[in-house]
């Protein structure tokens, strides 16, 4: 068990006989009574979002989870095929589970994965990763006003807003939490 008030982003919960993850936290103290906590709970295995609201001395059910490293390997279109990079197990994720990971995993990259029994109940993903631009339309000559953007589809299909001046072939970081670019990468 675990107090309310000691839940944070990340945290996993058994409710109503389910694993979920806390993504969203907001600790309240009001003036007047007790101090509460909102959080916003995903259930990875079916993608439900729970809005629950607790007092802070209030306790929840919370679970043993592992942190494992996966490799990732290829998706089907139904599912990311994934290798635990300790005991080389092979496992099959759904891709409904995690909607927007498609486009921003890597073949061949490692990802730290939350396990309880035989589900992968979350993967982090790097906030900020280089990308190659496998597709960038090409600037228009004089299409110079301040700001100017165009769009490019990285090796991973992932469509990204950046400066004109990105070139095939050119590598990039973006920030995959907004999936906006920040920089061109020189290699």
């Amino acid at each position: 068990m675990i107090k309310a008030g000691q839940i944070d982003k990340g945290t996993a919960l058994l409710i109503k006989g389910q694993p979920f993850i806390c993504i969203d936290r907001e600790f309240v103290n009001p003036g007047k009574g007790s101090a509460f906590v909102r959080l916003k709970l995903k259930s990875p295995s079916t993608g439900q979002v729970l809005q629950e609201t607790m007092k802070s001395q209030d306790n929840a059910e919370d679970i043993n989870v592992e942190m494992m490293d996966f490799q990732y390997m290829y998706n089907d279109g139904e599912n990311f095929h994934m290798m635990n990079v300790d005991t080389y197990d092979q496992f099959e994720i759904p891709m409904a589970n995690f909607p927007d990971y498609q486009y921003l995993m890597k073949d061949g990259e490692t990802y730290r994965c939350t396990v309880y029994g035989d589900d992968v109940l979350d993967i982090q993903i790097p906030s900020k990763v280089v990308y190659l631009v496998a597709e960038a339309e090409e600037a228009i000559k004089g299409d110079t006003v301040q700001g100017a953007t165009k769009y490019v589809t990285t090796e991973t299909g992932l469509r990204v807003r950046v400066p004109i001046f990105i070139k095939q072939g050119e590598k990039i970081r973006v920030n995959t939490e907004t999936k906006e670019y920040l920089e061109r990468v020189n290699s």
